[in-house]
């Protein structure tokens, strides 16, 4: 999808529930510009899945978020104990699988209905709430903010394995934004997508070589 100019944004600003549907929805948007013919048994980019693989593993990362949010009293030492099984030996290991049978539409669907799941969750749960992650306990906000890099980064991986990786720009803006909430130690003066990618260990940086390990920080900054 070819990148939409912004105005200047607060890079510092919130990241938001409506910043996880706007990247859920260009991501599926870029997806389903894939040839109808291309391979989703293709490996994802730099990862060892494949592209459908990945495709729900980037759905059950949205559902996850929107759960680790939904109990009345979230957990704080531990991820809610769903059943989490591997389709393929070495495959991730998810609570969401898409059907098979209904295709790239259907995982994509899969992915868009999971990301509704974390809007609403972020929406509707109160800034003080705090709940586990292994990178940090986080707030609605963090966990918001995790469902974007996980969306623009892994959609990343998939057009690049579908061979469509030059049609995903997402927004500087967000980008930024979300590098601010969750990467307190990445570059400010570098731009904010080649910068995301390089602070996921998929890309370099003048003078900065690709990562060989990397993490982000989910507590809120006033606490991290």
């Amino acid at each position: 999808m070819p990148h939409t100019p912004e105005p200047p944004a607060d890079h510092t600003a919130p990241v938001t529930a409506d910043d996880v549907t706007r990247a859920v929805r260009l991501a599926v948007a870029t997806l389903r510009g894939a040839p109808d013919d291309a391979d989703w048994s293709a490996k994802a980019g730099g990862l060892e899945w494949d592209c459908w693989e990945t495709g729900e593993h980037l759905a059950d990362d949205l559902f996850a978020y929107a759960a680790q949010l939904g109990p009345e009293h979230p957990p704080l030492d531990g991820v809610v104990p769903f059943h989490w099984v591997s389709r393929t030996p070495g495959g991730p290991a998810n609570v969401t699988l898409a059907d098979p049978a209904a295709g790239p539409a259907g995982l994509l669907q899969v992915v868009e209905a999971c990301g509704a799941l974390l809007t609403a969750m972020v929406a509707t749960t109160p800034p003080t709430v705090r709940s586990h992650h292994g990178f940090g306990a986080s707030d609605p906000e963090g966990f918001a903010a995790m469902g974007v890099v996980e969306t623009l980064v892994h959609t990343y991986d998939i057009a690049s394995g579908l061979g469509i990786g030059d049609t995903w720009d997402p927004p500087a803006a967000l980008c930024a934004r979300v590098l601010h909430r969750l990467f307190p130690d990445a570059p400010t003066d570098t731009d904010p997508w080649p910068t995301l990618l390089w602070a996921t260990g998929r890309g370099e940086l003048p003078g900065r070589a690709r990562l060989t390990s990397w993490r982000w920080y989910g507590a809120p900054r006033a606490e991290s």
